[in-house]
């Protein structure tokens, strides 16, 4: 394997790890704090549906952009009154909300672009920027850094950018600011938290509109950057991963980002062979590699889930004693 397949894979592991990483870190925000959010794989669908859709409409990538956060967000909300505040069940709550997502995605496409549930291919000023990095094109020239700099870490979408930039900031917010011990003490041990006079509620509210963001970009980033436009069920069980990745990670963001990344390449194998013929992969049906993600995905849920440790209070609604 000649070095420019191995960047030309290497990029496209990240480009793809992209909407896992948002979505898995949605996840920890949500779980930290003791919401159980199984409903990723639906706000990242209807967040794609939605920043693809206004972003056909207008013409413009940031309303788009807006759009997708703000429907990602609205639907975290319902998860959030349905889990938070009638305290019903987590998990019936989040498979909710992926069954509308995948319903009404299609539905409403349909009806407003009568194109099979598809949105109209967007042009390059309603799509997500591409970002070139100082001195990208005077590096190409230069053996391996070149390739490093200018032909991997440069030409990456912005998003992608702020993706990986999320993840020691989510460690930063969770370990060393007052918002990220109190989030995780509402995930361990809601009780004494509220005896100190801190809202369970509101830290439980903030957790799932963080996660709704997060979830809301990488929905964004499927249908405005990896693709020109929205298809039905172009989430591809990317929730789903992203929380195994999660479960797998521990918890814990730095995990989560070796892990996502361990996603992303088999993710990026298995479109790779499609196009170009690997001679490691030469006796494999590409069908086999094709679901490598999805096999890893219930091998590591089976092998793993039982040695993960959540937080005690995760998916327990929490009821204030008087």
């Amino acid at each position: 394997m000649d070095h420019g397949t191995i960047v030309v894979l290497l990029q496209s592991t990240i480009r793809v790890s992209v909407p896992l990483v948002l979505t898995a870190l949605a996840g920890l925000y949500s779980e930290r704090s003791g919401v159980v959010d199984i409903g990723l794989e639906g706000k990242m669908l209807a967040a794609a549906f939605a920043g693809a859709a206004t972003a056909s409409v207008t013409g413009s990538a940031p309303l788009g952009l807006l759009a997708a956060i703000v429907v990602s967000i609205a639907l975290s909300l319902v998860h959030g009154y349905a889990s938070i505040s009638q305290r019903g069940d987590q998990i019936v709550s989040g498979t909710a909300i992926n069954f509308v997502a995948a319903g009404a995605t299609v539905i409403l496409g349909q009806a407003w672009f009568n194109q099979g549930g598809r949105t109209p291919a967007l042009d390059d000023t309603a799509r997500l920027a591409i970002y070139n990095l100082p001195f990208a094109d005077k590096l190409e020239g230069i053996p391996f850094i070149g390739a490093l700099y200018s032909g991997l870490l440069s030409g990456q979408y912005l998003l992608t950018y702020f993706a990986f930039a999320m993840v020691p900031a989510t460690w930063w917010v969770l370990y060393r600011t007052r918002f990220g011990l109190r989030l995780r003490a509402v995930g361990e041990n809601p009780g004494a938290v509220d005896t100190a006079g801190i809202s369970v509620v509101r830290m439980r509210y903030l957790a799932v509109i963080c996660g709704g963001i997060l979830c809301g970009l990488a929905g964004a980033y499927l249908s405005m950057a990896l693709a020109n436009g929205f298809v039905k069920n172009m989430s591809a069980g990317r929730g789903f991963i992203a929380l195994a990745a999660l479960v797998f990670a521990n918890w814990k963001p730095k995990n989560i980002l070796f892990t996502c990344l361990l996603f992303g390449f088999l993710d990026a194998l298995s479109i790779y062979s499609q196009n170009a013929q690997l001679p490691i992969m030469s006796q494999v049906p590409d069908q086999v590699i094709q679901a490598l993600p999805y096999i890893l995905t219930v091998i590591l849920l089976a092998g793993f889930i039982g040695k993960a440790s959540p937080p005690k209070a995760s998916g327990i609604p929490y009821v204030k004693e008087r």
